[in-house]
């Protein structure tokens, strides 16, 4: 954790993912209602892709919308939950 991709030469993965941002407190399906349309989401991946090889680094990625099967090993000593909104906490407290 004390070294960047960049220092390590490490290529970076950016799989486009929709999933990411749902809402699930409500019934038994996550709602994407608030998730950036295709247009939006489509130019803000591919502003981070560019953002990121602006950096020098090496930078694969996958096919913005498609089905895509990806396996993975995490390689590393933690997960981290961002939570700006702090509604995790919330629901866990109550």
């Amino acid at each position: 954790m004390n070294h960047s991709a960049k220092q390590l030469s490490l290529p970076i993965l950016v799989v486009s993912q929709f999933t990411l941002y749902a809402d699930v407190h409500r019934g038994r399906r996550p709602g994407f209602t608030e998730a950036a349309g295709p247009d939006i989401a489509k130019q803000l991946y591919e502003y981070f892709c560019q953002e990121l090889r602006s950096l020098d680094l090496k930078v694969e990625t996958g096919i913005f919308q498609a089905d895509m099967k990806v396996h993975l090993i995490n390689d590393g000593p933690v997960t981290i939950l961002i939570d700006s909104a702090d509604k995790f906490r919330k629901q866990i407290d109550s």
